[in-house]
């Protein structure tokens, strides 16, 4: 790299997990461009990259199921830069619903961000990172990926097919040593994808406990970037869940609707139907975390809500 600062790619920089990675990385010195579909936020995130130390920040304002908008992105950075060294691709939403409920256009939504938006990177830079010879692409899962849980059928079928796209590009380039793609699943995390999700359960959705900063999540991918490997789970819950799931699937799925009622939704205010952020980004929700009260209030009031209902009855 002749001494020269690295050039990050991060998607969904304008908010959550992308955002914090990009503020992580500008503090190392980096050169960033910054994807996501709201310009002015990315504006705001490329200011405050570049006064922690970013070499510099780009914006380039797209969506990244749009492939030809991705193909474009990338072949601007390498004008610009000459390379790119690493990608992090944490763009992503979230569609609250059973099957039936989610209208085809929202599901579809919310696959061609998570899922396709995924693979439209890979296609695009994957070839750069093999002709020069090293690089890494980090593809944002969830534990999600790994279990089940009722309500949340787009994305869970969504973030177990990222895991299954980084399962397959981390084999078809194990020909060259220094390129590396992993996928890095993170539990519940503080982050406003939560509050802009499309819901049609008429309750919003929420981080179950335990759970973790965006900071947190994005020091974990930064490690995965200093020490390659092909995944790595974020949350000291992820394992016992994914063994639950896996090894005693009578009793998971016994529990996993009752718990996810009271952990990961909150019952306290209704909410009206409708699509949030999942088709068009919305003015709201470009900040670093999110606005909900700590899971264990959290929890409390689904409880008193819930009992307090029965007693009504």
């Amino acid at each position: 790299m002749n001494g020269a600062a690295p050039v990050m790619l991060v998607t969904g920089a304008s908010s959550g997990i992308g955002r914090a990675v990009a503020l992580g990385a500008a503090r190392t010195g980096a050169h960033l461009v910054l994807v996501a579909r709201d310009g002015e936020s990315l504006a705001e995130v490329a200011e405050e990259c570049e006064s922690l130390g970013a070499a510099g920040a780009c914006v380039e304002t797209l969506d990244i199921g749009d492939d030809a908008a991705v193909a474009g992105a990338v072949r601007r950075t390498l004008e610009r830069e000459g390379r790119l060294d690493t990608v992090v691709n944490s763009a992503g939403v979230v569609a609250y619903g059973v099957l039936q409920a989610v209208p085809v256009d929202v599901f579809d939504g919310v696959l061609r961000t998570n899922l396709l938006g995924s693979a439209n990177i890979a296609r695009h830079v994957l070839p750069v990172l093999r002709a020069q010879g090293r690089g890494h692409l980090v593809l944002v899962g969830s534990v999600l990926g790994h279990i089940a849980a009722p309500g949340m059928t787009a994305y869970i079928v969504s973030k177990w097919g990222v895991r299954a796209l980084a399962r397959q590009l981390a084999l078809e380039n194990r020909d060259l040593a220094h390129v590396h793609v992993s996928c890095v699943s993170p539990g519940g995390v503080d982050t406003p994808i939560y509050e802009t999700a499309a819901n049609y359960l008429g309750v919003r959705g929420r981080p179950p406990a335990p759970v973790s900063t965006p900071e947190h999540v994005a020091a974990a991918i930064m490690r995965v970037l200093d020490r390659p490997r092909d995944r790595r789970q974020v949350g000291p819950a992820n394992g016992l869940m994914r063994a639950g799931f896996t090894f005693l699937p009578g009793v998971y799925d016994a529990l996993v609707g009752s718990l996810f009622g009271v952990a990961a939704l909150d019952r306290t205010t209704p909410l009206a139907r409708g699509p949030g952020n999942v088709l068009i980004s919305l003015a709201d929700g470009h900040s670093l975390r999110g606005s909900q009260p700590g899971p264990l209030v959290a929890m409390g009031r689904n409880v008193a809500t819930l009992v307090g209902g029965r007693r009504r009855r």
